[in-house]
């Protein structure tokens, strides 16, 4: 309140300047898309201005944008409890083994990782009309059984809190600004956490790294936080996608020459709660120019002299890992090594099939994996 007392301005959604108590201060209402607040609040640059915001401004809010356009000493922040912390306190759950999603400019297939009977979790939505989506993405993948905690306005004179499975109708009343707190209940199918997830996951025609060797080729791409990946000649994407699964830090570029094999990826990564996936549609090398520099390559097959010089002018530090079927591209990957050093693992698997009334082993074709670092 003493910011309020000694402000010149107060910028602020019109919810939250009607809860202001009388003050001399000039109210603003924030418009609406974000971006023309940014312009207004720094039309009033060398003020006192006040920004209202909800709860923690920097976890899921403003704070950090708003932070990043002032730059450095030009604001103080003053946070309040977040709305993740006001619904884990109605609901009487430790927020640190909560997850905690911002699903108001986001899809609900971010959830799908997430998804597994038992984890409790927190979602900021749109608004009211937006629960009625949530429920009936959960309940289409098989967690309709899921109890959602609706709750409208926490912490201010409007809160409420209703209760109601996900697969049953939602109220046409619900009030913005709107929390779900939920634990994941059903029979829906759960992504595995680890990589080598099933290929049933990939939508594909056939050109996909199979799960054992993908398991192989992950281990091999050793994801660190904050780390950018080429996924060259993506196929169904499934390398690309289990890379940022790994981890929230982590990019990836998937680069893929066939215009329908680049919207199956689109599908599988959006599916899969992957949106922030980049395509490019395009043969690699001439694809790749242009594009942020990797910290890591993974070329699925098809590596040549072209492209292979493309690669070795990457910077130092860059890793590469490229896997080959083709005795064509086994000789390339045997000449890389001997040229440029690095390691060379051939992979031979095989798999039960049945033969008439019994069963035996079925040789997949070996895999020959070259692992360096620039």
């Amino acid at each position: 309140m003493q910011a309020l007392k000694t402000a010149e301005i107060v910028i602020g959604p019109p919810r939250h300047l009607a809860l202001l108590p009388p003050i001399e201060a000039r109210c603003i209402p924030w418009p609406t898309p974000f971006r023309e607040g940014i312009d207004i609040l720094l039309s009033h640059r060398g003020r006192n201005v006040v920004v209202l915001a909800s709860g923690d401004p920097f976890w899921f809010g403003a704070g950090s944008v708003l932070a990043r356009t002032l730059g450095p000493d030009a604001w103080q922040a003053l946070p309040g409890p977040s709305c993740f912390s006001l619904s884990a306190a109605q609901m009487g759950w430790p927020l640190e083994q909560t997850t905690c999603l911002a699903l108001h400019a986001a899809p609900f297939s971010r959830l799908r990782p997430h998804l597994a009977p038992g984890q409790r979790l927190i979602v900021t939505l749109r608004d009211g009309r937006a629960v009625a989506g949530l429920a009936s993405y959960l309940d289409g993948a098989g967690f309709g059984a899921s109890v959602l905690s609706i709750q409208e306005a926490l912490g201010g004179p409007r809160q409420r809190r209703r209760d109601l499975p996900a697969h049953s109708p939602m109220p046409d009343d619900i009030q913005h600004p709107v929390c779900v707190a939920f634990t994941v209940a059903g029979e829906g199918t759960v992504v595995p956490v680890v990589s080598g997830r099933p290929d049933a996951l990939f939508d594909n025609d056939g050109q996909i790294t199979k799960r054992p060797v993908r398991a192989l080729t992950l281990s091999a791409l050793a994801a660190r936080p904050g780390e950018h990946l080429w996924d060259i000649g993506a196929g169904s994407g499934s390398i690309g996608i289990e890379w940022l699964l790994s981890h929230p830090s982590l990019t990836a570029t998937a680069i893929e020459p066939r215009p329908d094999r680049a919207e199956r990826i689109r599908a599988n990564a959006d599916g899969l709660g992957c949106d922030r996936l980049q395509i490019v549609t395009g043969a690699a090398p001439e694809a790749l120019e242009g594009l942020a520099a990797p910290d890591v390559v993974f070329v699925g097959g098809g590596l040549d002299a072209a492209l292979l010089a493309r690669l070795l002018a990457l910077p130092n530090g860059t890793r590469i890992v490229a896997n080959a079927v083709t005795l064509e591209t086994e000789a390339v990957l045997v000449a890389a090594q001997a040229e440029h050093g690095g390691t060379l693992l051939r992979a031979a698997l095989s798999s039960v099939r049945a033969i008439g009334p019994k069963h035996g082993w079925q040789a997949a074709f070996p895999i020959v994996q070259w692992s360096h670092t620039l």
